[in-house]
């Protein structure tokens, strides 16, 4: 075999090797910050901050969790399953007016036994669990975090009570959208959801929407 052959096959090789390993590090889901801002949202950012603006910390630990959770496939809901949640958040939404900080911890355990039933971490995981949906629902999981905070603070945590349910509203609201993108029907093979227009109610299977309340009575909220 003449020197010139035995050169070409070690470029060849080389370049098979460059190119699998290139392959590879996407098929690991190609963890660069833009592809980290994509898929994290405003959770990207959230997590910048906790680490003091240390960029390659946050995009170290966002990555971590990608390899954690990335392969979790989420499970569809039946029918009466979707239409159960749907109606204890509704109870809850309406116990709001009299009972804020009662119907806030109801909403946080709804969130934590729909994400189980969706095939995320259970078993009191809210960590583990908080770290999976951040990974498959970026954009909506500070819902999540701000009404487990809510429906775990102190009773006396505030001076101002009105303040105080004003701050619990905010937190059923935020955490209401979280619950709409996890009862949305599954994810399409490009990644993205097949999702009623804004403002609408999840269809049914009979072909009638389901009444799933947009707001909370800011008044009522602060009178209660």
């Amino acid at each position: 075999m003449s020197t010139g052959l035995i050169i070409a096959l070690i470029v060849i090789v080389a370049v098979v090797v460059v190119v699998a390993a290139v392959l590879a590090s996407r098929a690991r889901g190609g963890h660069g910050g833009q592809n980290l801002k994509r898929r994290f949202g405003p959770e990207y950012d959230r997590t910048v901050a906790r680490h003091d603006g240390d960029t390659k910390a946050a995009e170290r630990e966002l990555a971590e969790r990608v390899e954690r959770h990335g392969d979790l496939r989420e499970r569809p809901l039946e029918e009466p399953e979707r239409e159960r949640f749907e109606a204890r958040w509704t109870a809850a939404q309406e116990r709001f007016v009299d009972s804020p900080r009662e119907a806030v911890t109801e909403a946080d355990r709804l969130l934590a036994e729909l994400a189980g039933a969706k095939g995320f971490p259970d078993d009191g995981q809210y960590e583990e669990q908080l770290s999976a949906l951040s990974v498959h629902h970026g954009p909506h999981v500070h819902g999540y975090r701000r009404i487990h905070r809510a429906a775990h603070a102190p009773l006396d945590g505030t001076s101002d009570g009105r303040a105080g349910t004003e701050e619990l509203r905010t937190a059923m609201v935020e955490a209401r959208d979280l619950f709409e993108d996890l009862l949305a029907p599954a994810r399409n093979g490009s990644g993205h959801q097949h999702r009623a227009p804004a403002g609408s109610a999840p269809a049914r299977s009979d072909g009638a929407r389901t009444h799933l309340p947009r707001t909370l009575n800011r008044r009522h909220a602060k009178e209660s």
